[in-house]
């Protein structure tokens, strides 16, 4: 069971839960923070980890099972866990209802504030209908974003029970900085989209066109960190932080050009968690100081 456990976790990367999961800590962490000191129940940030945890578990599963046919094709893809039957379909639908399950459960550590079970299930078909989106439009890219927007605000509303624009701001970034990766990372994949009938920007655009629209998503995200900056407020170390975002992300389209996406997983994966627990540091620090 151990070794079946493993294999789960390593088809749905649970590693890389650290992309979203800093975000949601930033948010909690501006929730909590007032003028009177720091709020916030243990289990509230228990509650906060759980979902995160569960949350992406089950999308990432879902996500695996419905493209199994699909990464099956994909050269690239065939040998993840399912196309190579190192997992069977029947398991991982079982760790999807679980974690599922688990998420909804979760939910209930933030009471008496019922907002987030409330939330629980709009929020978890959201992110399940995501696997489906490439079947009809190329804006898949930013369904993703949409769906990593939601931990900031979701760990505010669990925190609060209300919404302001402090979140919605940091969520906005997530947005414009998971679609651009997400487009990036999906370059990779132009020919066999194409073939296939599967809708992304870099398949209807091409890859040199795509590349700069991910660009311009990495400005927006940038635009939008220092408007959460000056509407908080927060200070310097907090301004500090997106600067060294913002030359991560020059960095990152510096390493991927149309004519060589060699260095798309550097980009995609170790960049990129650079950036998501580097503006964790930066904006914790900002807030205790």
């Amino acid at each position: 069971m151990l070794g079946r456990l493993n294999d789960l976790l390593g088809m749905i990367k649970f590693s890389h839960t650290l992309f979203a999961l800093p975000f949601a800590l930033l948010g909690a962490s501006l929730a909590a923070h007032g003028p009177d000191g720091w709020r916030g129940r243990v289990r509230d940030w228990v509650g906060i980890l759980l979902c995160m945890a569960t949350a992406r578990s089950a999308a990432m599963a879902f996500n695996r099972l419905a493209d199994r046919r699909i990464d099956a094709l994909n050269p690239r893809t065939a040998a993840r866990h399912l196309p190579s039957g190192r997992i069977s379909a029947g398991s991982v639908a079982a760790f999807t209802a679980a974690c599922s399950a688990a998420f909804v459960a979760s939910t209930l550590l933030f009471l008496p504030n019922r907002w987030p079970l409330t939330l629980a299930v709009p929020v978890l078909l959201w992110l399940l209908a995501y696997s489906y989106t490439k079947r009809f439009t190329s804006l898949a890219h930013f369904w993703l974003g949409a769906s990593l927007m939601m931990a900031p605000i979701a760990a505010w509303i669990a925190l609060r029970g209300d919404l302001r624009w402090s979140p919605v701001l940091l969520g906005l970034a997530v947005l414009f900085w998971v679609s651009g990766f997400d487009i990036i990372y999906a370059c990779q994949d132009v020919a066999f989209d194409r073939a296939h009938g599967l809708y992304s920007i870099p398949g209807r655009l091409g890859v040199r066109a795509a590349l700069r629209l991910a660009a311009a998503c990495h400005a927006l995200m940038i635009v939008t960190l220092v408007a959460l900056g000056l509407s908080y407020p927060l200070g310097r170390v907090y301004f500090a932080g997106v600067a060294a975002a913002a030359a991560l992300l020059a960095f990152e389209h510096a390493l991927v050009r149309p004519d060589d996406l060699t260095r798309v997983n550097v980009a995609f994966f170790q960049v990129n968690i650079a950036i998501s627990m580097g503006l964790l540091a930066f904006g914790v620090a900002d807030l205790l100081v």
